[in-house]
């Protein structure tokens, strides 16, 4: 373990890809993945469960799994970390898998991946149409009409404000498209248009 935050008498600790490869090994944990369907589809620890975070019932989970150690794990550590905090009871400790599944690549642990994920992850395709629409905004407001300098604006002020609150319409938008639907068995009952 390498980390414990506490927050309100609730301990979240963070634990290291080595100690939670022994846990899921020993079987003394249950792994849950909190992305969404389609982030859990692109790429997953193997025996990870998926719950996204936008659904996440506590007690729904803990009637799942009993008294069995629970470890949260994301992308990177932060929607692990609130799933963690909302899991835990006060005075209980709780844990999350530290750097999530980034971390748990660069130490050099393997990843499924489902067939039929999508091929481009969504943040890549995110990434893709706001620069495709502010380079198509100062384009047609150079070429054509200023007022067309406002898509550029609209879609900087929306980057700007998924950079600092997590939460991204376009990411969300694009996280219903066809080609991001996944129709595997761990997530038919765990669909979700949210993308954090």
């Amino acid at each position: 373990m390498s980390n414990t935050t506490t927050c309100e008498s609730v301990k979240v600790t963070e634990v290291t890809p080595e100690l939670l490869e022994s846990w899921l090994n020993n079987k003394e944990a249950v792994l849950v993945d909190v992305r969404e369907d389609y982030e859990h589809a692109q790429e997953k620890i193997d025996g990870a469960v998926n719950r996204p975070l936008s659904k996440l019932d506590p007690s729904a989970l803990r009637a799942e799994f009993g008294d069995k150690r629970v470890v949260f794990h994301c992308r990177s550590g932060k929607r692990s970390h609130d799933a963690a905090t909302r899991f835990a009871h006060p005075d209980e400790t709780v844990f999350h898998l530290a750097g999530g599944i980034e971390q748990w690549k660069s130490s050099g642990h393997g990843v499924e991946r489902a067939p039929g994920a999508p091929k481009l992850p969504l943040m890549r395709q995110v990434l893709l149409v706001a620069g495709s629409m502010v380079t198509l905004g100062v384009v047609l407001g150079v070429v054509l009409n200023p007022w067309f300098l406002l898509i550029a604006g609209f879609f900087g002020v929306g980057l700007t404000f998924a950079g600092a609150t997590g939460w991204c319409g376009l990411a969300m938008l694009l996280g219903k498209m066809p080609w991001n639907r996944v129709s595997t068995p761990s997530s038919a009952s765990n669909a979700s248009c949210c993308a954090t």
